[in-house]
């Protein structure tokens, strides 16, 4: 679908940058900038800022950048016309009906088809679980207590033991291997074509909006791996779902319960607790954590009480704490999964447990303490002070205090003791980051090219033209589109350019109009966020632009003089002279 500019502009105007992203990612403000956890990589720091002013994002860490529709895009792996439709029906815009662009529709229609195939694949694998063939996986399920309602609503399924059984299917409905190669439901090569998943129970996996995007599988008798997933396709990202969602979304508990795998979410729900979801084979990540504050703003976790489930938990929680979750950690001793909790001493006493589940931070210390003999003196001392470390952490006053009065009255601890300890381990430099600094970005012009700096001089101009509307009336006539690069830099000045010879700089607007190409989408974005280290002064900043002002017209000064005449040169030489003695004013560089 396309939209003309204006329509695109108004969509984006009327969606707050800082609103829909908080409603992703939690967001902490310093000075005039919102920073976070990327949703796009994994990191511990935050280095993805949020400009209000700019209406853009950016990470300093994977380099990704954009405005409220790039965003929307990249992270619910939306086109751009379906970003659009989004962040127009957010607020409240009719859009015109336009047709949509060949490459629009060509992407649309694969993923649809891709949706289709998955659908399809899905009925196939129910039809055999209920046929003679699947008395096998179908014994299984209601071995393991499932209901045949259970089955029917989470779509359980058997792939047969044939390595093409499906692929033959599916080739009989008419679809042709290209398409069927890109489901992540087959192997087709030189050697022929191969089911991915044969003689095992099924398990779809959906997404928020009950599409089937993915499959996992366990296997019936003996075979590795025991369960297997689909590999990630174009709508399915594991990273970026939780089994079980599409019916948790719809849950009135106030809470999610995030376990480990299928068969604890569908124990889970078939017992009553519609609020269960999991990981789809893979570590916990910020994309779940974030997935899961657009439903809730409380999980209680309730991974195996094994050993590995238990460090899975302590990995979990500070990454559902930096996407401002509430935690609390269930204790399903001395059952292994939720499955045999329940099975075992029935739902009412699950309920009992969640509702004495331990706060996460009590539950850290309790696995610190599982280290230490408390009865040597200076084990104790060392438990001791790691609960100081941890309370370290918090970097509000009132809350830390809460905490260390908790953590006192669990382990008999004076908490004048523990203060003066938090205290002294705070002097001796044992503070972490608190949670809403951000990783410094590399500056600039610390950088070492080849330009010696021109384009990360050029990148500072930009960056600075559009946020100082003095800056660009100081140099206006001095300096042109023409002086930056070719290519995206000279493309994004002369849309700048012509922005501020109207009126205000508007950077989100600018980096639309790269949208065909990812990296130049991402270049583009960058250049609006050029900061430099050690520029904490109006002085500072005076001469950092003057530098680089000085640069990038000197460069392009030099380019001149190769093909210049004998008066052409003595002017470009003049002009080189007159670059010692120009000079900014510290209000030329301000707001």
């Amino acid at each position: 679908m396309y939209y003309p500019d204006e329509v695109i502009d108004e969509v984006r105007l009327q969606n707050d940058i800082v609103d829909v992203i908080g409603q992703y990612v939690a967001l902490k403000k310093k000075g005039g900038t919102y920073f976070g956890l990327c949703p796009f990589h994994n990191e511990k720091t935050p280095s993805f800022s949020v400009t209000r002013e700019k209406q853009m994002y950016y990470c300093f860490g994977c380099g990704k950048g954009g405005n409220v529709i790039t965003f929307l895009k990249d992270y619910e792996n939306y086109t751009f016309p379906e970003a659009v439709q989004a962040l127009a029906e957010r607020a409240g815009i009719r859009l015109p009906e336009k047709e949509e662009s060949e490459e629009d529709r060509r992407r649309k229609a694969l993923r649809d088809r891709i949706l289709e195939v998955n659908k399809k694949a899905a009925l196939y694998f129910y039809h055999q679980l209920k046929s003679e063939r699947g008395k096998r996986a179908h014994d299984y399920f209601v071995g393991r207590g499932l209901s045949e309602e259970t089955i029917v609503k989470f779509g359980l399924g058997y792939s047969n033991p044939y390595r093409d059984d499906l692929y033959r299917a599916m080739k009989k409905e008419g679809y042709e291997d290209g398409l069927l190669a890109q489901t992540g439901l087959f192997t087709i090569d030189e050697r022929g074509a191969f089911d991915k998943f044969w003689n095992r129970a099924m398990f779809p996996i959906m997404d928020a909006n009950k599409k089937v995007i993915a499959f996992g599988g366990r296997v019936m008798g003996e075979g590795e791996p025991k369960y297997l997933n689909s590999p990630e396709t174009m709508i399915f990202d594991k990273s970026r779902n939780l089994y079980g969602l599409h019916l948790a979304r719809s849950t009135r508990r106030d809470f999610f319960l995030v376990c480990e795998g299928y068969m604890d979410v569908i124990a889970l729900h078939q017992a009553g607790f519609d609020n269960a979801v999991a990981a789809l084979g893979t570590a916990f990540t910020p994309q779940h954590a974030n997935l899961l504050r657009r439903f809730t703003s409380q999980v209680v976790l309730t991974l195996d009480s094994d050993g590995a489930g238990q460090k899975a938990a302590l990995r979990a929680i500070p990454i559902l704490r930096s996407a401002g979750l509430s935690v609390r950690v269930l204790d399903m001793k001395p059952y292994k999964d939720p499955d045999e909790f329940i099975k075992a001493l029935g739902a009412e006493a699950y309920e009992q447990r969640i509702e004495s589940a331990e706060n996460f931070f009590l539950f850290e210390i309790r696995k610190m303490r599982e280290r230490y003999d408390l009865s040597d003196p200076e084990q104790l001392t060392q438990f001791h002070r790691g609960i100081a470390r941890r309370l370290l952490e918090f970097p509000e006053e009132l809350e830390r205090n809460n905490y260390l009065e908790a953590a006192c009255r669990a382990y008999q601890i004076q908490p004048q003791q523990m203060k003066q300890l938090v205290v002294r381990m705070a002097a001796r430099g044992y503070v972490p980051e608190p949670a809403e600094e951000p990783v410094r970005p590399a500056p600039v012009y610390k950088k070492k090219e080849k330009d010696g700096g021109l384009r990360q001089s050029q990148a500072i101009l930009l960056t600075w033209l559009a946020e100082y509307p003095a800056l660009y009336r100081a140099l206006n006539g001095r300096l042109s589109p023409e002086d930056f690069s070719e290519g995206v830099y000279r493309r994004a000045a002369q849309l700048l350019w012509e922005q501020l010879a109207q009126g205000p700089a508007d950077p989100a607007r600018i980096i639309d109009r790269f949208a065909e190409d990812e990296e130049q989408y991402n270049e583009a974005a960058a250049l609006f966020q050029a900061r430099i280290d050690d520029v904490d002064s109006a002085q500072a900043r005076v001469k950092a632009a003057e530098d680089a002002y000085r640069r990038v017209r000197r460069a392009r000064l030099e380019q001149e003089t190769r093909s210049a005449d004998l008066a052409g040169l003595q002017k470009l030489l003049k002009q080189q002279e007159a670059l010692k003695s120009f000079r900014l004013r510290p209000e030329d560089v301000s707001l």
